[in-house]
Formats: C-alpha cells, structure tokens, sequence
C-alpha cells in the first residue's frame, strides 16, 4: 500500500470520527444547566437493579460492553509491554538480595501498611456495587499493596508471593470469566451483558445481579495486569545485567 492511498485512508477515518464526535458534542445539553438526561437515567436504571453506586451499574450493568473492550485493551496492552521487556540474548538474569538499603522506618510502616493495602483492595473489589471504588480501583490497591513490599527491602519476598505465570493465568482468567457472563445474559435473555441475576436488595452486599460478579472479574484481570507490568519493569531496573555476547547455550536454544 503506498503512501498516498495511507494518507487518504487517514483523512477519510479522521472525517468520519470528527462527523460522529461534531453531532454528539452538538446535541449534548447546554454547560451550567439544570438538565442532566443521562445523569437522571443513569441514576434511575441503578437504582432499578438495586445498585447504589451508580458508577458500578454504569460499567457493570448499563454500559458492560464498554467495560470488556477497555479490559481487553488493559490486558492487551500489558501482554504488548511484557513482550517488549523480555530479556535479550544480550542479557543474563543476576540474584537480586534482599538487603536493599531502606530506612528501619520505611521497613516499619511496610510491614504496618501491607496487610492493611490488601485488604483494603479486597474490600474495594467486593463492595463495588454499594459504595464508591470497584474492580478497576481495588485491582490498582491490591497491586500497589502487594509492591510494598519492594519499597520496604524486601524484594526476594515480593517473587515469591507474586510468582508471574500465575499471575499471567488469572490476568486471563478474569477476561474470559468477563465475557462468560457476558454470553450468559445472552442465552438466558438474549443480550449481551443483561444482568439476570436477582438484584437482591438495595445497598446489601449480594445486591445488583451480575454487578458484583463482573466487578471481581476485573479486579482478578486489573491487579494481575499491574503486577506483570511492575514485574517486567522491576526485572529490568534489578535483576538483568548486560553482557558483551551471548553463551552457548543461549544459541542453541535460540535456533
């Protein structure tokens, strides 16, 4: 394909999306008004399927379609960055210690503030439905209070509760368990992503259906994702060290 047939193909695809966003923005409501349409059937439709975070209902339940495809790019994106950090056949892979040099405070407020994290995620997973946080959120907590342990010294620790082809697994897991419930509002109901479950009563935590189910799912993909991609980073900064050629047997098991 030559450059000028790109070019065009570019400008054709930049018009069409500018069509599109012009007649969006041009029908929305006026800025600073009372009106609010799509906060007031967002609300409504929550509330409906007993889901008193109205943001969940909207990733979860109202708009669950939107969410898989921004979960697909999530673990996408990942598995692109994890490729990229794969260790050439230039670098060898040294012992990391665990001694790394921290303050006894830092050490202290680790120790403190770890357990603490991971629950707080798992709190934030599992309770996404009746108050403010959900998958997304709690998926970042629980991978930022599992690194705690990095900033605290204690590294060697940190691989062994966060071993990756496990994690590699459940970041995978999660997506398909996503689009299983997905397919399941569509043999049961004939559509996609419809919320079959009971709805069970408002601000309890079994309430919203599906909800809490898609929440988990995501948070399952999120903090394997984010763990994967710190691990890689880490791998880089720590553990792999650059060599002149590479050994024999790096070769052998190239070819």
């Amino acid at each position: 394909m030559s450059r000028t047939v790109r070019m065009i193909m570019l400008a054709v695809g930049l018009l069409g999306a500018a069509g599109v966003l012009g007649a969006g923005v041009v029908g929305l409501p006026a800025f600073g008004g009372d009106r609010h349409p799509y906060r007031d059937l967002a609300v409504s439709a929550g509330l409906q399927r007993a889901t008193a975070n109205v943001v969940s209902s909207i990733n979860f339940d109202q708009r669950a379609l939107d969410t898989f495809g921004e979960e697909t790019i999530l673990v996408a994106s990942v598995a692109a960055v994890a490729a990229l950090l794969r260790p050439s056949r230039t670098e060898r892979r040294r012992r990391v210690g665990s001694g790394l040099p921290v303050l006894e405070s830092t050490r202290l407020l680790t120790v403190i503030f770890f357990p603490v994290t991971v629950l707080v995620g798992i709190d934030v997973v599992a309770h996404g439905a009746i108050t403010p946080g959900g998958g997304f959120q709690g998926g970042v907590v629980l991978a930022t209070g599992l690194h705690l342990l990095y900033v605290g010294g204690r590294y060697r620790l940190l691989e062994r509760l966060r071993p990756i082809r496990i994690f590699e697994i459940t970041e995978g897991v999660g997506l398909v368990i996503f689009i299983a419930i997905g397919l399941a509002g569509l043999a049961i109901a004939g559509q996609l992503f419809r919320n079959v479950l009971s709805y069970g009563q408002l601000a309890q935590l079994t309430s919203s259906g599906t909800v809490v189910l898609l929440s988990c799912a995501v948070g399952m993909a999120v903090v394997s994702s984010v763990v994967v991609l710190l691990a890689g980073f880490l791998e880089q900064a720590l553990a792999l060290v650059e060599v002149s050629e590479p050994d024999q047997s790096d070769e052998e098991a190239a070819r």
